[in-house]
């Protein structure tokens, strides 16, 4: 993405654009936004489609529509999450038919890094698999609180994004943790 607010004419002089006394603090800002926002929202939204690729998709979408809008919202955080919330949720159904497209050994082939010892692994792999079954039980706006939160959004964004009252996010965090240390127990006393 060019994020240059200028154009260049063909005698190589440099012009600004009519918008570029406004475009050049916006430019700046959702660079810097960029950089502070991306990662925390595809290890996110990684955690909820458990594929860092649609992940990174979800995320880059929501960042292009962001400068498409031109202006930045006045929580661009929360802004960002509900874009990208939405996106992720147009792209579950697809996510389905990309599944069954993908063998197994083809997804492990494209996943191969250095292997650690299969005892490290395994525990690892069970580890990941139980806090997954337990978060996955929990009713989506719960599971969205806690993957926010871990993800160090603020409660303010976290309300934004999720259309909660700011005021009601550390009650609702709480109830959802104890809801999910309830079913991460269950999960680890099962057989």
């Amino acid at each position: 993405m060019n994020l240059v607010p200028f154009s260049r004419r063909a005698s190589g002089k440099d012009t600004q654009h009519p918008d570029a006394a406004t475009r050049e603090p916006f430019d700046a800002r959702f660079v810097e936004l960029f950089n502070e926002q991306y990662a925390r929202l595809a290890r996110y939204f990684g955690r909820l489609t458990n594929d860092a690729d649609v992940a990174a998709d979800i995320v880059q979408a929501a960042f292009v529509k962001l400068y498409q809008r031109g202006s930045l919202p006045d929580a661009p955080a929360a802004w960002l999450v509900s874009v990208a919330m939405n996106l992720f949720r147009n792209a579950q159904s697809s996510e389905s038919r990309r599944q069954r497209l993908l063998t197994m050994d083809r997804a492990k082939q494209l996943h191969a890094r250095a292997a650690p010892p299969p005892d490290v692994v395994m525990e690892a792999d069970e580890l990941q698999q139980r806090v997954q079954r337990a978060i996955r039980q929990l009713p989506e706006r719960d599971q969205q609180l806690l993957l926010l939160r871990a993800e160090g959004f603020s409660y303010r964004d976290i309300a934004g994004a999720l259309a909660l009252h700011e005021a009601s996010i550390g009650t609702l965090i709480a109830r959802a943790q104890r809801e999910f240390r309830q079913r991460y127990e269950d999960e680890q006393h099962a057989p």
